[in-house]
């Protein structure tokens, strides 16, 4: 299967597409604090891959919840 990496603008649109709102200044952030989706360097460039930023948002999401009390 051949590889296809996202530019961080590529990927906060892929992202926010899916319903899950992202900025790319949001993704330069966690590159710096953590917390965000996986991602390579091209030579000063980070390159995202789908895969892992489906993965990253699925870790991210809460099982389903059938009421706001959290029971």
């Amino acid at each position: 299967m051949e590889k296809h990496f996202l530019s961080r603008e590529e990927a906060a649109q892929y992202l926010t597409e899916r319903g899950l709102k992202t900025a790319k200044g949001t993704l330069q952030k966690w590159v710096t604090t953590g917390g965000g989706p996986a991602y390579r360097r091209f030579g000063k460039r980070a390159v995202y891959l789908v895969e892992d930023l489906n993965e990253w948002a699925e870790r991210k999401l809460t099982a389903p919840r059938l009421s706001s009390s959290g029971v």
